[in-house]
């Protein structure tokens, strides 16, 4: 079904060339100052925690595609695989925090990324604990299809999972995966690189300065370094969706435009860059990665014009959908739904992202909720954010994510800033 989905989205590339709510608390990091030609307010850094009290509106019963790209239903290779017709978890992250001294270290940043991000060492527990309780890794693609109906028309379907007897699968996503300029000095890596060993690693400066090559110090090897030595934690092969804006480029690597002000110098020098994260981005697809938009602008979709996110959508699909390939996934900056509402709406705005081939959106939420809508081919759902606002956060959020992990032995208050933990009030 994958490949079939895959050829869809080829197709409808040809024809067109072609995540995240309000934030629960605190200030958010300042990024460097975009490009000349970016929505200004759009550059701001990821705000995608979900307010306490959101409520998410109840799901209409899914039809349900069977079988998937997945094993049917029997025992292969001493494994026993029964369908499974359940909700399917969905978390995502923000980049790791690699250096808590750096990030931490009390400047106009630290509140901000105290709030939306997560250390290395917390990722790592988290994994540990999600795979301890037995979830195995999905691709988001393997979730849902996109199938003709009896009356001709398209639709999506919900698809039945084969998992390994016991296992409750789980969509792991990763928002602005960009490397921005305002995070080099805050103690995070760099970019994404390809080690001597021939693997995907991060680059980046120690606290000292020094240059560093590591596995240990981002999410996305983490997670591969997790896979290789947990292998039935991805029966599949998946790994995770890489969220991109593209405003400051992506996976480190600065191949965006300024197309009020760009010299030849400049586009000789995107050129390298676009050179340099093309086989970063063919070892991620080949281990599993696959790629989102997260707009180009990190633009607000509630709120900004037609116009204007259809120059937004166009510049990320020549900029960035050009380098990682057609995608069905779309993650909502700042968890803004088009149209106001777009699970009870069908408005302009989700009409044309739709056209353009997104076919699966995600915001964000206190579970992990989805739903086909009735009257457009698409899916929409919400995903959960472990991160600051949601470590420290009050006894109720704690039991939203108490099925992954315990919060209060996930979160280092050694090293990171002495704020408020509301559930130790």
């Amino acid at each position: 079904m994958r490949r079939l989905l895959c050829a869809l989205l080829a197709a409808l590339t040809l024809i067109s060339l072609t995540a995240c709510s309000a934030p629960a608390a605190g200030d958010p990091p300042e990024e460097a100052d975009p490009p000349q030609d970016a929505a200004p307010e759009e550059a701001d850094p990821p705000q995608d925690a979900a307010p306490e009290e959101e409520i998410p509106p109840e799901p209409e019963p899914y039809a349900i595609l069977d079988p998937t790209v997945m094993p049917e239903g029997g025992v292969r290779d001493g494994v026993t695989y029964a369908a499974y017709d359940g909700i399917v978890e969905h978390l995502f992250f923000h980049p790791v925090v690699a250096y808590p001294e750096l990030a931490f270290d009390g400047d106009a940043q630290a509140n901000g990324i105290d709030d939306y991000m997560v250390t290395a060492d917390e990722y790592r527990k988290i994994l540990q604990s999600v795979y301890d309780r037995g979830f195995v890794l999905v691709d988001i693609a393997d979730v849902w299809s996109e199938v003709t109906g009896e009356d001709g028309q398209p639709h999506m379907v919900r698809n039945t999972l084969y998992l390994p007897e016991g296992k409750k699968p789980l969509i792991l996503s990763f928002d602005d995966t960009n490397y921005y300029e305002y995070m080099l000095a805050n103690g995070f890596a760099w970019k994404l690189i390809i080690g001597e060993d021939g693997k995907i690693a991060s680059y980046g400066k120690d606290p000292q300065g020094q240059e560093v090559i590591s596995r240990d110090e981002d999410a996305i090897p983490i997670l591969d370094k997790f896979v290789e030595e947990h292998p039935d934690f991805s029966p599949f092969g998946a790994k995770g969706c890489l969220s991109l804006t593209g405003y400051e480029g992506i996976l480190g690597y600065r191949t965006q435009t300024d197309t009020r002000s760009w010299t030849d110098a400049q586009e000789a020098e995107r050129q390298k860059e676009i050179e340099a994260v093309k086989p970063i981005i063919a070892e991620l697809k080949r281990t599993g990665w696959t790629f989102g938009s997260h707009t180009w602008g990190h633009i607000r979709l509630g709120t900004k014009s037609l116009e204007s996110i259809q120059a937004d959508t166009q510049r990320w699909l020549d900029e960035v959908g050009s380098l990682v390939g057609p995608t069905a996934i779309l993650f909502y900056p700042h968890g803004e739904r088009p149209d106001g509402n777009d699970w009870q709406n069908t408005g302009p705005v989700f009409r044309y992202l739709q056209s353009q081939g997104f076919r699966v959106f995600c915001s964000v939420g206190i579970n992990s909720f989805s739903y086909i809508k009735n009257d457009i081919c698409a899916v929409i759902c919400d995903r959960l954010h472990p991160d600051g606002t949601t470590l420290r956060g009050s006894e109720k959020v704690l039991g939203w994510y108490s099925q992954f992990y315990d919060a209060r032995e996930i979160i280092d208050l050694t090293v990171r800033p002495q704020r408020e933990v509301r559930w130790m009030t």
